[in-house]
């Protein structure tokens, strides 16, 4: 890997990658070569990081009352009978 230094960075633009790093959890200089790689069209694309939803329409999804009542119910189900546990 080749290393290279940037000179004449302003204070205000130092002080935005570094909050823009921290705030996408990655170092300046990650960041930095992410933009350089994004911009200049070379940034790699991930293998299967799709999510399909195709077969959503068969299996079907819960809706938040009826994910909420089957919680409910298996919490209920979790407790422990103090007096078979004695």
């Amino acid at each position: 890997m080749k290393t290279m230094t940037i000179r004449g960075v302003e204070p205000q633009l130092a002080e935005k990658l570094k909050q823009t790093a921290q705030e996408k959890g990655k170092s300046v200089n990650q960041l930095i070569l992410d933009l350089i790689q994004e911009r200049l069209g070379m940034k790699k694309q991930k293998l299967y990081s799709r999510e399909y939803d195709d077969l959503d329409g068969l299996f079907g999804r819960w809706s938040e009352t009826e994910f909420k009542t089957i919680e409910n119910n298996i919490s209920k189900e979790r407790r422990i009978d103090p007096e078979i546990w004695e």
